[in-house]
């Protein structure tokens, strides 16, 4: 079965949670309760539903496979930084701390940075006190970076040398590659060492999960710079507000804020190929919108456009593979300003970038509410010895998803669904800004 989740043995321990709260069986989750991949019905024949491809559904379970009071847990922070990730560390704490009783659980600080000695970052020991207002804070308490993982061996080393015996990685696509590697590594060593990672990425891009935490919030952010965009170009002749957001293979932060607004007349995203000349262009249709309207709104995603920027030179990329995108913003800024100066049009173009003030910014409530959530649900995980899986949710339930699987793809969005079809509606752009060969 393509979901099925790895587990390092069989679970004989009984939940402390049975005690504490005085809970039964209908209150833990079986691993036969799985949830559907394809809740869709087609012709009202229910044999379309595809029973093989099912989500082990996350949650407490009865017996566990550590006994909590002798678990060393760790907790990690990678990549960019993002809304939510103090949220994450401080419930992972408290539920490991109060629900479990597993009370040594280290911050391991810079990445996967932290996990060789050679660098120089000690880990912190997290305790409630240390983490209990820390979710009001943006940004990780740990710290976070890309890479590290060049020498996996040394990571390994490192969590066996701590008598690690659950891991939680925090991070998106780079970051599970690292926990996967680390896992069946750990496992081929005979290492009892959980590896459960919790999505973080703004982009919303991690496959076979609805949503990613830090998501909700960059969005709501993202608003803030529309408003301005448009106050802006409303308030000045033939005004332009031009914003770039973060997005670089999946614009859903563009598109969502892009519907939450209504204000945007254009949305550039990395999914949805566009040109500049031509009759069918994009500056052709500002052209005519200014024309009509006198002021336009432009929201663009950083991954959108890469094809139309002169790529000189060999391709740079960052500490994590990541290839490091030309600037689409400033880009088109001056393709708009030069084509507008040409044909002897003022216009009044004001470019907002307001990217690492997304991302470094606290988590919205429901997005809190998310991240809470996802940190107990990791720590259920852990305890029950269940490893290299990601927690996820689908149709609203939560999760266990192979990370093999999540970072098989990235999540983009599809041109043509009935989401993509609602931005359109929204900023009433064409659906195509291709010329016709």
């Amino acid at each position: 079965m393509p979901l099925t989740i790895k587990e390092l043995g069989e679970r004989k321990v009984r939940s402390p949670l049975y005690d504490k709260f005085h809970l039964n069986e209908l209150n833990f989750v079986k691993d036969s309760k799985r949830m559907l991949y394809n809740v869709m019905v087609e012709d009202g024949d229910p044999a379309t539903i595809k029973h093989d491809l099912t989500f082990e559904l996350a949650g407490p379970r009865e017996f566990l496979f550590f006994e909590p009071e002798s678990v060393t847990s760790a907790i990690v922070t990678c990549g960019g930084l993002c809304p939510g990730l103090n949220d994450v560390i401080r419930s992972i704490v408290m539920e490991s701390y109060y629900r479990y009783g597993a009370k040594k659980i280290y911050g391991i600080r810079y990445g996967y940075n932290g996990l060789n000695p050679a660098k120089g970052y000690a880990p912190i020991e997290l305790t409630p006190d240390i983490v209990s207002e820390i979710h009001t804070q943006g940004g990780t308490i740990l710290g976070s970076s890309r890479g590290g993982t060049e020498n996996m061996e040394i990571l390994i080393d490192t969590l066996q040398q701590m008598g690690v015996n659950i891991l939680y990685t925090i991070g998106g696509d780079g970051t599970l590659k690292g926990a996967h590697e680390i896992a069946n590594r750990a496992l081929s060593r005979g290492m009892k060492l959980a590896v459960v990672g919790v999505p973080k990425t703004i982009d919303n891009d991690i496959s076979f999960i609805q949503r990613s935490f830090g998501f909700e919030t960059a969005y709501s952010e993202a608003v803030k710079a529309i408003l301005s965009a448009h106050v802006e170009a409303k308030g000045a002749p033939n005004g332009i507000g031009l914003v770039k957001l973060m997005g670089r293979e999946s614009g859903f932060i563009a598109a969502h804020a892009t519907l939450a607004m209504n204000d945007v007349n254009y949305v550039l995203v990395p999914e949805v190929p566009f040109e500049l000349e031509g009759p069918n262009g994009l500056l052709c249709h500002l052209e005519k919108r200014l024309m009509n309207r006198h002021h336009a709104v432009i929201c663009v995603a950083e991954g959108a456009g890469q094809d139309l920027i002169a790529m000189e030179g060999n391709v740079e990329r960052d500490a994590s593979g990541n290839v490091k995108l030309k600037d689409i913003g400033v880009f088109l800024k001056e393709k708009i300003e030069s084509y507008f100066k040409k044909r002897a049009i003022e216009i009044n173009l004001k470019y907002i970038d307001p990217s690492y003030m997304i991302r470094s910014a606290p988590a919205v409530p429901n997005d809190s509410i998310f991240c809470a959530q996802l940190g107990q649900y990791a720590v259920h995980a852990g305890m029950a010895g269940k490893t290299d899986l990601v927690i996820g949710q689908w149709n609203n339930n939560y999760t266990h998803v192979p990370i093999e699987l999540a970072i098989s793809r990235r999540r983009k969005i599809n041109p043509t669904s009935r989401f993509w079809f609602s931005v359109l509606d929204a900023t009433g752009q064409p659906e195509t800004m291709v010329n016709p060969k």
